[in-house]
């Protein structure tokens, strides 16, 4: 599992944009960047799109005025689904990426496997980066979501 001190691998993510589904990688995301990563399991499910998402949402005027560039919100799921939940959301100071193939989260040693409920998912974490290097990781206990709260990421800035 990746660390605090560790270099994110390059991979790419897909975003649905104006322009289209575009195929952003880790050093166009965080090169030169102080970027707030947060991932859920899923896209629509419950402690998501109830309290995860919503948390970030509310406090990201408040994470960016501590110097970060960028939230970024990152899920196993495609960009389509993303872009769908960013709306229902109305998150528009959230940047959300899917890792449908799962690469990035593999890359990082982050995955889960929930069977029937979905295969393959990323574990609930949150991390601040900067410039591509982990300076704080905080990864959930399974079934627990205390430590990638928006509260505790703004708290540690």
């Amino acid at each position: 599992m990746i660390k605090t001190g560790d270099k994110l691998p390059e991979v790419s993510f897909s975003q649905l944009t104006k322009e289209g589904v575009m195929n952003p990688t880790t050093s166009q995301i965080f090169a030169n960047k102080k970027v707030v990563l947060f991932a859920v399991p899923g896209a629509f499910t419950p402690t998501c799109s109830a309290a995860h998402l919503p948390g970030y949402i509310t406090l990201a005027d408040q994470i960016k005025a501590k110097g970060v560039d960028t939230i970024v919100c990152t899920a196993v799921n495609d960009a389509f689904v993303m872009s769908a939940w960013a709306k229902s959301q109305n998150a528009e100071e959230i940047v959300f990426l899917a890792d449908g193939g799962a690469a990035f989260h593999k890359a990082i040693g982050l995955t889960m496997e929930t069977g029937d409920f979905g295969g393959v998912r990323s574990q609930r974490y949150a991390m601040i980066v900067e410039n591509g290097v982990v300076t704080l990781l905080n990864v959930e206990a399974p079934k627990t979501f205390e430590v990638s709260k928006a509260e505790v990421i703004l708290a540690a800035l």
